[in-house]
């Protein structure tokens, strides 16, 4: 049986350092990374900020300000010593002359926790790889093997049912054409017997889940109002 592959320009994951030691907070900010498509670890001692970076130079740092050990002002000041990588502060201080002292530290962004919105850093944190990456994508090469009924992404398979797969294949194989439910229903016929509109949304939800890590978190599987859906990889705002 035949292999197909298919080559997509999406943004390349990113490895971001959390250093916070809020732990609540920390592990908020990792769900909404890992949801927008960012690997992450989190440190919550300023003293083991420098050695987390000399032994894996992350993408970009997520820096409090007050922490215990170093503070991010002693952190932010070292890392330019030997470190270009984006780093965004984050502190409950609001004051004009702490953000100024962040950014003339170095820092890249600066933003204040209160109110905490994890959704407005995750978006700042996209712009500021968005900037530092310029218009550049990572190909990926999605490979559908029919001999072992499965997919992966550049090596990595895919964890599909038989019904995610089916969808997958025939919606990657004609990227930007929409497809009706009653035809994605046909598709899975010989598994499904009797199945309904609202198994078809079951499936693609699920797949849209296990898509969206490749592809920087954003959605490529969209749904047209009244008509069906459609596989296509759009450019982020």
């Amino acid at each position: 049986m035949p292999t197909d592959n298919f080559t997509f320009s999406a943004p390349a994951t990113a490895d971001i350092l959390i250093v916070e030691d809020e732990p609540k907070m920390a592990k908020l900010l990792q769900t909404y990374l890992t949801a927008a498509g960012y690997e992450s670890r989190w440190i919550s001692d300023g003293n083991q900020a420098l050695p987390q970076v000399r032994s894996k130079m992350p993408d970009l740092i997520l820096l409090d300000i007050m922490l215990p050990g170093c503070d991010g002002w002693q952190i932010c000041r070292a890392l330019r010593e030997f470190s270009d990588v984006p780093i965004l502060m984050l502190s409950a201080r609001i004051g004009e002359e702490d953000r100024l002292q962040g950014l003339e530290l170095g820092a890249d962004d600066y933003i204040c926790k209160t109110p905490f919105s994890p959704r407005e850093i995750v978006a700042r944190v996209k712009a500021m790889l968005r900037r530092r990456r310029g218009a550049s994508t990572s190909p990926l090469t999605l490979q559908i093997n029919e001999e072992l009924h499965c997919a992966s992404i550049d090596g990595v398979t895919l964890n599909l049912t038989p019904q995610e797969y089916r969808l997958l294949k025939v919606l990657a194989a004609a990227p930007g054409r929409v497809f009706s439910r009653d035809q994605l229903l046909d598709k899975l016929h010989d598994d499904l017997r009797s199945v309904t509109d609202r198994a078809i949304d079951s499936h693609i939800k699920n797949l849209r889940r296990k898509l969206a890590p490749f592809f920087d978190g954003s959605n490529v599987i969209h749904a047209i109002y009244g008509v069906g859906y459609k596989f296509e990889i759009m450019a982020s705002a």
